[in-house]
């Protein structure tokens, strides 16, 4: 399956994270991106290098009325034309040139309220609204992505 890199998003710290056209993705995350969870302990927590979100769950939570914009929930990578329904942990993915593999759904938090309807940020959260989630990801192998990479289920 593949699908494409729509947008590539990073900030110094909280959201939303605004788009670039490309960046070097190293083992903790993009350069120029700030996430206080990787940075907790003195190596990082290299499960969470990267948060990877959806366009199309995007686009249909715009739909339902919710005010969300792409990075505004803190994801690194919007990607379009992967079946996000298929995605589980352990998966891997080819963006531009690296490699990572999804650790886990990542766990909303209030930060992200705003781009929900009420702050109801719970509408993606895995537990009760599955198949909705961010995702969370290791590095495998370290490159560079750019805005329109094709993105590669392996």
């Amino acid at each position: 399956m593949t699908g494409s890199v729509h947008s590539i998003n990073i900030s110094n710290g909280g959201v939303p994270k605004l788009p670039v056209r490309d960046a070097t993705l190293g083992i903790h995350g993009f350069k120029g991106d700030f996430n206080r969870f990787r940075m907790e302990s003195r190596l990082g927590d290299r499960d969470r290098a990267v948060c990877i979100f959806s366009l199309e769950r995007i686009e249909s939570l715009k739909a339902e009325g919710h005010p969300i914009e792409v990075g505004s929930t803190g994801e690194n990578l919007t990607i379009r034309g992967v079946d996000w329904d298929s995605l589980e942990v352990g998966t891997r993915l080819e963006v531009g040139s690296a490699l990572i593999e999804l650790s886990e759904p990542c766990a909303p938090c209030g930060k992200i309220g705003s781009s929900f309807i009420e702050r109801g940020f719970l509408r993606v959260d895995h537990e009760t609204e599955e198949g909705w989630s961010r995702w969370l990801a290791r590095v495998v192998e370290e490159g560079v992505v750019s805005k329109g990479d094709l993105v590669n289920i392996v």
